[in-house]
């Protein structure tokens, strides 16, 4: 019989490194997997958790809705005055409905025949930081001209900007406006400038929401605002928007006229008064 062979100390030392080397990667192996699968779990549960809060934040809106008082079929509430909105026959909207058609101008957008106060129409969103300058900017002249008789002043409120909340804030605001102007339009200006004056502070809780209107001169509008009352409404605006080339926050019409420049406002606004009393 022939013995065998006996292997040199090297050559074993090395078999046994690379053994021990490979019994290493394997366990580093089974360490990142297990590591992987409990983050992937965690992730898993908190999109969950995500989901659950968001869902309880935005609840599902039906397409179909009341509208408020003083809104218009257009998506539109319009001051006369500081104190007093135009009256209107809507009563129903459907958002869904209002994808259906586009359109090269915006419904209802236009000067009435023979001399009047001018029509201007405002696209806004709560949550839009131009929209808030805007009005810091031109609420005071706006009241005047209001009070002046020379303008009435329509606000179309959207809620394009809900993407970039995880409260849906711009609808949930624009909600709260459409409460207000179904039951206490004589503060509807006050709330609006209100509304925007706060933007620098963030976003508002519904609470938040049914005080800053209370402190502008409406009544309680709580359960309005935590029933969601006129959430079919403000997606039947933002819809009817978009349907009508509306993408971004303010646009303003003065007259059936689209103004290039927020920074043009008054400029544009005074040269239609002009034109009305030629």
């Amino acid at each position: 019989m022939t013995a065998s062979r006996p292997q040199p100390a090297g050559s074993s030392r090395e078999s046994a490194q690379r053994l021990r080397l490979e019994h290493e990667r394997r366990e580093k192996r089974s360490r990142l997997v297990v590591r992987w699968g409990i983050i992937g779990g965690v992730l898993a549960v908190l999109a969950v958790i995500a989901v659950v809060i968001v869902s309880s934040i935005r609840p599902d809106v039906p397409a179909a809705g009341p509208a408020p008082a003083h809104g218009n079929e257009y998506g539109g509430i319009a001051l006369t005055s500081p104190t007093e909105l135009a009256a209107t026959a809507a009563s129903t909207v459907d958002a869904e409905a209002a994808l259906e058609e586009t359109r090269d101008t915006p419904m209802g957008v236009g000067a009435d025949a023979g001399a009047g106060p001018v029509q201007v129409v405002a696209w806004v969103d709560v949550n839009c930081v131009h929209c808030a300058d805007f009005e810091a900017a031109y609420s005071a002249q706006i009241q005047q001209w209001l009070d002046d008789g020379d303008v009435t002043m329509e606000y179309r409120t959207v809620a394009f900007l809900d993407r970039n909340s995880t409260s849906a804030y711009s609808s949930r605001a624009a909600n709260a406006l459409a409460c207000v102007a179904d039951t206490a339009p004589q503060a509807y200006q006050s709330f609006t400038q209100a509304l925007f004056g706060n933007f620098a502070a963030g976003e508002l809780s519904d609470d938040g929401l049914s005080d800053l209107a209370e402190a502008s001169g409406a009544e309680d509008i709580s359960t309005c605002v935590a029933e969601g009352t006129f959430r079919p409404w403000v997606d039947f605006t933002t819809n009817a928007a978009s349907s009508s080339g509306i993408s971004g926050t303010p646009t303003i019409y003065i007259d059936g006229e689209q103004l290039g420049s927020p920074a043009d406002f008054v400029a544009g606004v005074e040269a239609a008064i002009e034109a009305q009393g030629a």
